[in-house]
């Protein structure tokens, strides 16, 4: 299983147990969180000390409706806080990511 080259590819990839080792960590945590394991993605960004792995972080705290922690991950990520739908932004991230 390569790096998914959009998203048809990156959604085929999640009938398997466990994403590719050979992604990036922001992929896995993607992955992991598409796959409904907030907890799995979460372990993943956290231990992301970058701008993608601040916005990550910023993305599940919104979506488990912590404004307040995904305000200031959104600052550390640099980012404004999104006015499109947490899907939206959830492909955003994986189209981010597969292209990195």
């Amino acid at each position: 299983m390569s790096l998914p080259v959009n998203l048809e590819f990156f959604n085929l990839s999640l009938k398997e147990n466990e994403p590719n080792p050979d992604w990036s960590a922001g992929l896995k945590s993607m992955w992991w969180d598409v796959k409904g394991n907030w907890e799995a993605s979460h372990d993943i960004a956290q231990d992301m000390t970058s701008l993608d792995g601040s916005w990550i972080h910023a993305y599940l705290h919104r979506k488990e409706g912590d404004r307040f922690n995904a305000d200031y991950w959104y600052r550390k990520a640099n980012r404004s806080f999104p006015k499109v739908s947490l899907e939206d932004e959830q492909k955003e991230l994986v189209a981010y990511f597969i292209g990195k």
